[in-house]
């Protein structure tokens, strides 16, 4: 029988001043060379570092190696500072994440002879390392970006995790490579290097954030997810050690498979559930996270604490069925409310994101996460059930386009004419608008309409957009060519399971967990993801597209196998998302914010796009045709262009406003 939660706090949220926003979770830096390196710059880049982990920090240095970290203590609070040595101090190792498996990879190192300082993970690494070498990152359970030099053969190791949770930016010169957990700790010691990279200022465009390899500034690259680099003697070496396999497992029944994923959902969420600081989710009444929240109660011997973020508008207000989840399992539940006067925290969302980044969702997700840190240090999350388990209603809308009559090669090129004569002709914001676009969308590939699906700027729009010196910058860059590649080393079978390969990596590393890693960290938060724990995901993603999106219902394995967990209601109701009425503040109360930023001389000098294109955009904006996601891109880059460039690098602004209100 459902037990009812006690009552329920709510906080309507006016930004404040944001350096109360600076403490705990863990950050790396540090810099390798043929000669010596420069310990007061490692020092430099952890300072910056200092929000992702107040709780302690350590250096190491020696003739060819400098590391750093900054640590928030959730595991051996007492005892498990960085960096951390094997038993002759010859390999040291940084490391930030935390590894799930450290207790029984700890029993088994000790069952070969290792010896142990600390009772936390990261010594777990090194110790790994002298049995493994770079082969142990396969031996990890968890989210990490880590770096080991090994003084003996003069090498360093940097890896990151398999889906990307964890961040690591590097730039190489001769002699030398530094790295470092953000970009602005890579920009601290190099305040002369900050030159946008056009290419990605173009790939940024298509997708609203910039993909790996790139990063927005030209020199300094992305470690992709699930690969490794070894620099040795100025030499540096990149490879991918994991990428998630598709291809199809024998046949499972139905039954078999929903209590498969029962079980492997409440192992990958207890797992995660051990920390020695104050732990909650986030909770949004979706699928992905009530069904975390279900599975931490039925762990859980105390009431979860559970956080959800709402809107003024209902039409983005998911707290009912937040609600729902919260009154079945008795948890701790807290609400905060977000109305437009949060977008105050703009620049301050711009100097934590290192990069332009154009998911609004960055704003709700930065305030829960601001919320949850009053009262835990840990919040677990449902990102991934998406990607995993077919939660999108575009891959049941692309399989059925794909069942369309007439889209061959021949049929294509009539698409593409009627679809653009309605795009010349037709109002804004009408549905001869719309019914161009789908016909332009039927006109291409499937990869090519997908790619067009999931863009912000389309190859055209860019090009009206862009100044002259943009377009040769760019000239014969092609950004779909990025999911175009995703499509092609995909072993799925079936477009529904290609699709979600696609997005695993590219969506789910380039967006979604940046977005979750920046707004938790700005917030000394460590988020937890049950979804992505590999064995979880390597057994999902081998499921039969039938399981995941049959007809047009999506997750429909997911919901079968929540059934006996959730209220039919929250299972069943029509996918929300976790959105923001952007389209609506900004022709309300952030349109004169919008055209200042987009129109004043310092935007207009910047030399990339077309004033008279942007102010076209915001005008027919107002007229009514959507430019939201378009005109909110540009928003951010200029923003942040603000900060990062066109200012020297400092902490995070103030943000004006009331204190917080509590209110029962």
């Amino acid at each position: 029988m459902p037990i009812l939660c006690g009552p329920v706090s709510r906080a309507y949220l006016v930004p404040r001043h944001v350096e109360e926003l600076r403490g705990p979770v863990c950050g790396v830096a540090g810099m390798v060379s043929t000669g010596s390196p420069d310990p007061a710059a490692v020092r430099d880049m952890c300072d910056v570092l200092s929000h992702r982990g107040p709780d302690g920090e350590g250096f190491h240095r020696d003739n060819h190696v400098a590391l750093g970290m900054r640590r928030l203590a959730i595991i051996d609070v007492s005892g498990g500072d960085q960096p951390v040595f094997n038993e002759d101090r010859s390999v040291v190792a940084v490391f930030n994440g935390e590894i799930y498996n450290f207790r029984e990879l700890r029993t088994d190192l000790l069952r070969r002879g290792h010896t142990f300082r600390t009772n936390g993970d990261s010594e777990c690494i090194v110790h790994l390392y002298e049995e493994h070498g770079a082969d142990l990152v396969h031996r990890l359970r968890g989210m990490f970006a880590l770096a080991v030099w090994d003084a003996g053969k003069q090498q360093l190791l940097l890896a990151r995790d398999r889906v990307g949770k964890k961040p690591l930016y590097y730039r190489e010169a001769p002699g030398q490579l530094t790295f470092a957990s953000e970009l602005k700790a890579l920009s601290a010691v190099a305040p002369g290097a900050r030159e946008v990279d056009p290419t990605a200022l173009h790939h940024y465009l298509t997708y609203q954030y910039v993909p790996a390899p790139w990063s927005i500034l030209r020199g300094v690259r992305k470690l992709p997810p699930g690969c490794l680099v070894t620099w040795r003697g100025g030499r540096m070496e990149e490879r991918r050690y994991w990428k998630l396999d598709f291809s199809p497992s024998p046949a499972i029944s139905e039954y078999e498979a929903a209590e498969r994923t029962r079980e492997l959902l409440l192992e990958a969420t207890r797992i995660r559930m051990l920390a020695e600081r104050p732990l909650g989710a986030f909770l949004s009444g979706g699928i992905d996270s009530s069904a975390v929240v279900a599975a931490m109660a039925r762990i859980s011997s105390k009431p979860v604490k559970t956080f959800s973020i709402g809107f003024e508008d209902a039409r983005f207000d998911e707290r009912v069925h937040a609600q729902a989840v919260a009154q079945r399992y008795g948890t701790d539940h807290h609400e905060f409310v977000v109305g437009a006067s949060a977008l105050e925290v703009l620049p301050t969302l711009a100097w934590y994101f290192d990069e332009p980044f154009a998911d609004s969702s960055a704003i709700p997700s930065f305030f829960v996460a601001k919320l949850s840190r009053q009262h835990v240090t840990v919040a677990l999350n449902g990102d991934g059930g998406d990607e995993l388990f077919g939660g999108y209603t575009r891959y049941a809308r692309l399989a059925h386009w794909e069942r369309f009559p007439f889209q061959g090669a021949a049929a294509r090129p009539v698409f593409k004419r009627l679809g653009q004569s309605l795009l010349s002709t037709a109002p804004p914001g009408s549905r001869l608008r719309r019914a161009g676009r789908a016909l332009t969308l039927l006109s291409e590939t499937p990869q090519r309409r997908y790619a067009r699906m999931m863009s912000y700027f389309m190859p055209e729009e860019k090009d009206d957009l862009y100044t002259e010196w943009m377009r040769r910058a760019t000239y014969g860059i092609d950004s779909y060519e990025l999911l175009e590649r995703a499509f092609h080393e995909s072993r799925a079978v079936g477009r529904v399971n290609q699709l979600m390969d696609v997005d695993v990596n590219t969506y789910l590393p380039g967006d979604l967990l940046v977005k979750v890693d920046i707004s938790t960290m700005a917030n000394s938060l460590e988020a937890r993801s049950p979804f992505l724990d590999h064995q979880l995901m390597e057994w999902a993603a081998r499921l039969p597209a039938q399981l995941k999106v049959r007809g047009n219902t999506t997750k429909y394995l997911l919901k079968k196998s929540m059934e006996e967990w959730l209220p039919h209601a929250v299972l069943y109701r029509p996918k929300q998302g976790f959105g923001v009425p952007l389209a609506h503040w900004l022709r309300t109360d952030l349109r004169d914010v919008a055209w200042d930023v987009l129109t004043d001389r310092t935007a207009a000098a910047r030399g990339f796009f077309r004033p008279e294109a942007v102010r076209a955009m915001l005008k027919e904006h107002c007229a009514g045709e959507d430019h939201t996601r378009r005109i909110w891109a540009l928003m951010q880059f200029e923003l942040w262009h603000r900060r990062f460039v066109d200012q020297p690098l400092s902490g995070p602004p103030k943000t004006g406003g009331q204190p917080l209100r509590q209110i029962s």
